[in-house]
């Protein structure tokens, strides 16, 4: 392994329309584990990719000692072969012609001295909690996370000197995430972790911000960097405050020295008319007056320029971050007392104990979905609001019914948001749509980019938007991961949104403190014994 370092040298980013998203970056990365942090939208991923090499600057330079593999985020439905999302395709494949006789010699170029890639994949899935797995079979059929699983373990054998790895931790359940943890901390190379997993930024020894202000690093792991930022945050309110008292007594100043002078010029005045003085001597105290007058005038609007320049000044160092708001939607009608029913279904492509499942909801409910990866949880989801048909029994839905999965897969790719909202709601306003997505910090620029341009935490969003600002809002809102991507902020939002949403709720979620949050009435738990829902 090459010894790793990595350096930005005044490096910008632009968008393909042209925009800025991010300029003049410059820092140093070594074998220092790294969490790299931010808002979302502010350009992580497009960091991420800049420092793997997949993408270009615009100005700048990145320069690189060592091979950087990155893992990025997965959307959608995951095309091709599980062995090429753990990114050893090419390797298998030419193994297998070898076996069979073939004697290409690029084959065994290809292979060169991995003769046990098989063993060490099946080593490293079972070491990160994976089951056997064929890597033959489609990665379509794998979990959320699993593929994140299989994705990482490919990382680990890429033979990397550095990984870039973007929200790892999503989708995984805690004990597979705990096996991340451990899989990362015997990891010798470089490391930047992008996440908001803050038990994952905990073993960071450097967290790296990025904001609109550029890269700034803090040493120690994420409670550190907390801390530090509590610190700034504070000193820098204190700073504004102090330069708007000095700001005032300045105003007060300038206002008692021109108010001197005012007096001065009119006793002059009054003086001028009473005395017996030639017009020439009367017109030269006018004209000095008068640019005693401008002197100080242009001395005032100076001294007001620079107390007003040291408020913006302290203003900058606050952090302006948008706050984010979601509003839960208002319910025409209460909808029925029962609003949806599994009776005996069997669940496609679940493997027992968790392929039988009777449940019934009633008008109110809130049930957390929690289990290990691979119980079917998603599944079930699915089958609940209708977009798969279960093997055996019975689906009754008697209230409309909506569905955020994980992967995002119903949105359009060159959708904006703002156009995807107004399908959802068509007799509303531009101006209202607009402010609904404003208060989600998709602005007027980012609610009209296309969809697929937007950060993950982004594209959550919109769909949300679409789901709970629609003409019809749901009155049963079925949630798969919706946690994922979003930054600490928009999860407090999200938390508190639903808390105010007065119909029904079924939200499968990895993150604890996100379930502890809510208002749950039931609990439903893929165990070992099967399903089994308990009351709060």
């Amino acid at each position: 392994m090459t010894a790793f370092s990595l350096t930005l040298d005044r490096v910008t980013s632009t968008l393909p329309d042209g925009r800025v998203l991010f300029s003049e970056l410059s820092a140093t990365f070594d074998t220092t584990r790294v969490g790299l942090v931010g808002r979302n939208g502010v350009g992580k991923s497009v960091l991420a990719r800049l420092l793997a090499g997949h993408l270009a600057p615009a100005a700048g330079h990145v320069q690189r000692q060592g091979h950087v593999h990155l893992l990025a985020q997965h959307s959608g439905v995951i095309p091709g072969r599980i062995a090429d999302l753990a990114g050893v395709a090419p390797l298998l494949d030419a193994l297998a012609r070898i076996e069979a006789g073939h004697v290409d010699p690029a084959d065994f170029a290809t292979v060169g001295d991995r003769w046990d890639i098989r063993e060490r994949l099946h080593a490293q899935w079972q070491r990160l909690g994976l089951p056997a797995l064929d890597p033959a079979q489609p990665a379509a059929r794998l979990s959320g996370g699993q593929a994140m699983q299989v994705a990482l373990a490919g990382a680990l054998l890429s033979d990397a000197d550095a990984l870039v790895l973007d929200e790892p931790s999503n989708h995984l359940d805690a004990a597979h995430r705990q096996r991340l943890i451990d899989a990362l901390a015997q990891w010798r190379g470089g490391l930047i972790v992008i996440s908001h997993d803050r038990a994952l930024l905990r073993q960071m020894q450097r967290i790296v911000e990025l904001g609109p202000a550029g890269l700034r690093s803090y040493g120690g792991n994420y409670d550190l960097y907390a801390e530090q930022k509590q610190a700034e945050q504070s000193a820098a309110e204190a700073a504004l405050l102090l330069r708007k008292r000095e700001r005032r007594q300045e105003q007060a100043a300038l206002r008692e020295q021109r108010e001197r002078l005012e007096h001065r010029q009119s006793r002059a005045q009054r003086d001028a008319r009473t005395a017996n003085q030639a017009p020439i001597l009367l017109g030269g105290m006018k004209n000095r007056a008068e640019h005693s007058a401008g002197r100080m005038q242009a001395q005032q609007l100076a001294r007001r320029a620079v107390a007003d320049q040291r408020v913006r000044d302290a203003a900058a160092d606050i952090d302006d971050a948008v706050q984010i708001a979601m509003l839960g939607p208002r319910l025409a009608a209460p909808g029925p007392q029962q609003v949806a029913e599994l009776s005996s279904v069997q669940l496609p492509w679940v493997q027992a104990p968790w392929q039988h499942i009777d449940l019934r909801i009633q008008r109110g409910d809130r049930i957390g979905v929690r289990g290990r990866n691979g119980s079917g949880k998603s599944t079930l989801l699915r089958v609940l609001a209708g977009e798969l048909t279960p093997l055996a029994g019975q689906v009754n839905r008697a209230a409309s019914v909506a569905l955020l999965d994980q992967h995002l897969s119903a949105l359009p790719a060159h959708e904006t948001a703002l156009g995807l909202l107004q399908r959802a709601n068509p007799p509303a306003s531009e101006a209202s749509l607009r402010t609904q997505l404003a208060l989600l910090g998709l602005d007027a620029d980012r609610s009209l980019r296309p969809l697929s341009t937007l950060s993950g935490g982004e594209r959550v969003k919109a769909a949300l938007a679409a789901v709970l600002y629609a003409q019809a809002p749901p009155q049963l809102l079925v949630l798969d991961e919706p946690g994922n991507h979003l930054d600490l902020p928009s999860l407090t939002a999200l938390e508190q949104m639903l808390n105010q949403y007065p119909g029904s709720v079924v939200i499968v979620s990895h993150d604890q403190a996100l379930l502890d949050a809510l208002q749950l009435t039931h609990l439903l738990d893929a165990d070992e014994d099967g399903w089994q829902l308990r009351r709060l």
